[in-house]
C-alpha cells in the first residue's frame, strides 16, 4: 500500500505532491497556537491554509485535530512519509517516529550539498552577492537580461492598481469561530484580528503572483531602500507568506520574471531585485539555516543581552510618539507585515540600538509576522539585522540615525522628535541612540568603513557622556 503523504502547514502547494491519487495527511495541532503568541492574522492564515487544503483535496485526504502530531501519526497506523520540515526542531521530531519518511526537500532550487560544496570552498564569510552570482550561473537564470542600471537620485510615486482581493469563506468564518474559542479559553495572541489578506491557496496566490507581474513589477526597482510612499505596498508582491506556506514554487516565479524582462513588460531593474529577493536571498537563507545550525543562535559579538520590552512584544503602537516606529510597529499589530527597509531600519535599527537579545528579537519576528519562519528569521535577523553573528552574512550592522531615515522616506514631518537632534526633548530616539550604540561598541566597530568614520566625527567625550546618559535614562521605555 502506498504511504500517506504528510504535509506539514508550510508544505500546502501543489509541488509537495506526486501525484492525483496519493493520499495525503493532514494535522492541526492546538498546542502549536499554546506554546507562544502568535500574531492572530498568522494563526488564522496557517488554519485556513489547512483547512482549504484538505477540502481541496476531498477524499483523498485526512484532515486530523490531535493534541500533538505524534498522536496523529500514531494514530494513522499506517506508513507515512513527509517532505524534510523547514525547521530543525520538526526534522529532529520526524526522526523519532517509527515508519515516518523523510524526503528531500522541496520548494526551493538550489540542492543543500551543492550550497555546502560552495561555502566550504569560499573558507571564510559568506556573502549572498557571492552566492548569488554563482547560483544564478548553476541554474541558467537571467543569462540574457542585460544588467539593471543606476536608479534615478528621485522616484515618483506609480499608479499601481490593486492586487485582487481575498474573499473570506465558510472554511474562514470557523477558523475565526475556534480562534475566539481558544483565545477565551486562555491562548495569548497579539495583533488584531481582521479579514483575512493573504492568500490560503495556491489558486489565490497564483492569481496574486500574475496580478504582481502584470501590474505591479515595472515599479518593483523604484522601492529598494525607501520607507514610505502613497503606495502602502511600495509595489511589493506580498507573496513571502504565500512561498513560506509553500503555496507557491519559486522557481516558476523566477522563470515567469525572466519572461516579463524578456517580452519588455517590465524593466530589467525591476525583474533583477525581484529574482534577487526570491532567488538570491530566500535561496540564501534557507541554505545557511541548515550550514551554520546549530551554533549560529550561540553568538553575540556585539554582547546585546536586553529583553524585548512588553510595549514592543505586545505591538503597542498607541504607547510610542516616535512616528516612524509607531507607523511600522500599526503596521505589524494590523496586517502581520511590513515591508523589507522598515523591518530593517525601523525595527531591527531600533533593537539593534537598544541592545535587545537578538534571538528573542528573531523570535519576536518570527511569531508577529505573518511570513515568519525560523529559517528566514534566524539568518536575516540574528546576522544581518542584529550583526551578532561575526559578520558571517553582512558586512556591516544595520545602524543608522533620524536623518537616515528622514532621507529613506521616514513619516518624520509632524513627529514629535527632530531627526537631526541628538540631545535634549527633541531629540530623536534613532539619533541619540545611533550615537549612543556607537560610543558603546566602539572598539568593536572601529573595522566597519562607515561607522569609523560616523565614531571620528564624534569624539566630545562631554557630548559622548551626554548622549550615553540621555539615551540609559530612556531606556526601553516606549519612544
Amino acid at each position: 500500500m502506498a504511504r500517506w503523504r504528510w504535509l506539514l502547514a508550510d508544505q500546502l502547494g501543489p509541488h509537495f505532491l506526486d501525484g492525483d491519487a496519493q493520499r495525503v495527511l493532514l494535522v492541526e495541532t492546538r498546542s502549536l497556537f499554546a506554546h507562544r503568541p502568535l500574531h492572530r492574522q498568522k494563526a488564522h492564515l496557517i488554519l485556513s491554509a489547512l483547512r482549504h487544503r484538505a477540502a481541496e483535496l476531498g477524499d483523498r485526504a485526512r484532515l486530523v485535530r490531535a493534541d500533538t502530531f505524534r498522536e496523529a501519526l500514531t494514530g494513522l497506523g499506517e506508513p507515512v512519509e513527509v517532505v524534510h520540515p523547514t525547521s530543525r526542531a520538526a526534522l529532529a521530531f520526524a526522526r523519532t517516529v517509527d515508519g515516518l519518511t523523510v524526503l528531500p526537500p522541496r520548494g526551493f532550487v538550489t540542492d543543500r550539498a551543492d550550497f555546502s560544496a560552495w561555502a566550504d570552498r569560499r573558507r571564510g564569510q559568506l556573502r549572498m552577492a557571492d552566492f548569488y552570482r554563482w547560483a544564478r550561473h548553476r541554474h541558467g537564470v537571467l543569462r540574457d537580461l542585460p544588467p539593471p542600471g543606476r536608479r534615478p537620485r528621485h522616484r515618483t510615486t506609480a499608479e499601481v492598481p490593486a492586487p485582487p482581493p481575498v474573499v473570506e469563506d465558510d472554511i474562514d468564518a470557523q477558523v475565526r469561530r475556534d480562534l475566539d474559542r481558544w483565545q477565551a479559553e486562555g491562548i495569548r495572541f497579539v495583533g488584531r484580528d481582521a479579514p483575512r489578506r493573504y492568500p490560503a491557496t495556491h489558486a489565490e496566490a497564483r492569481a496574486r503572483l500574475t496580478h504582481f507581474l502584470d501590474h505591479r513589477l515595472p515599479a518593483h526597482a523604484d522601492t529598494e531602500g525607501v520607507l514610505g510612499d502613497d503606495d502602502p505596498r511600495l509595489a511589493h508582491s506580498v507573496l513571502s507568506s504565500s512561498f513560506n506556506l509553500g503555496l507557491l514554487d519559486p522557481e516558476p516565479a523566477i522563470r515567469a520574471a525572466e519572461r516579463a524582462g524578456r517580452d519588455g513588460t517590465a524593466p530589467p531593474a525591476a525583474v533583477h531585485r525581484f529574482v534577487r529577493g526570491v532567488f538570491g536571498w530566500r535561496e540564501f537563507l534557507w541554505q545557511l539555516y541548515w550550514y551554520f545550525e546549530p551554533r549560529y543562535r550561540g553568538v553575540g559579538w556585539l554582547g546585546a543581552t536586553g529583553p524585548l520590552p512588553e510595549w514592543f512584544d505586545r505591538l503597542d503602537a498607541d504607547a510610542v510618539e516616535a512616528r516612524c516606529l509607531a507607523d511600522v510597529l500599526a503596521g505589524v499589530r494590523d496586517t502581520g507585515w511590513a515591508h523589507q527597509t522598515a523591518r530593517l531600519t525601523v525595527l531591527g535599527n531600533y533593537g539593534l540600538q537598544r541592545g535587545w537579545r537578538p534571538a528573542d528579537l528573531a523570535d519576536w519576528f518570527r511569531r508577529s509576522f505573518v511570513d515568519g519562519a525560523e529559517w528566514v528569521m534566524n539568518a536575516t535577523v540574528i546576522g544581518m539585522s542584529q550583526y551578532a553573528d561575526l559578520a558571517r552574512i553582512d558586512t556591516h550592522p544595520w545602524a543608522f540615525d533620524g536623518a537616515h531615515l528622514d532621507r529613506s522616506g521616514a513619516p518624520c514631518g509632524g513627529c514629535r522628535y527632530a531627526p537631526k537632534e541628538v540631545l535634549g526633548d527633541d531629540a530623536c530616539p534613532y539619533t541619540g541612540g545611533f550615537e549612543a550604540f556607537l560610543h558603546r561598541n566602539r572598539e568593536r566597530l572601529a573595522a566597519d568603513p562607515r561607522l569609523a568614520a560616523e565614531l571620528a566625527e564624534r569624539t566630545d567625550p562631554q557630548r559622548r557622556d551626554a548622549v550615553l546618559a540621555q539615551e540609559e535614562k530612556r531606556g526601553d521605555e516606549a519612544p
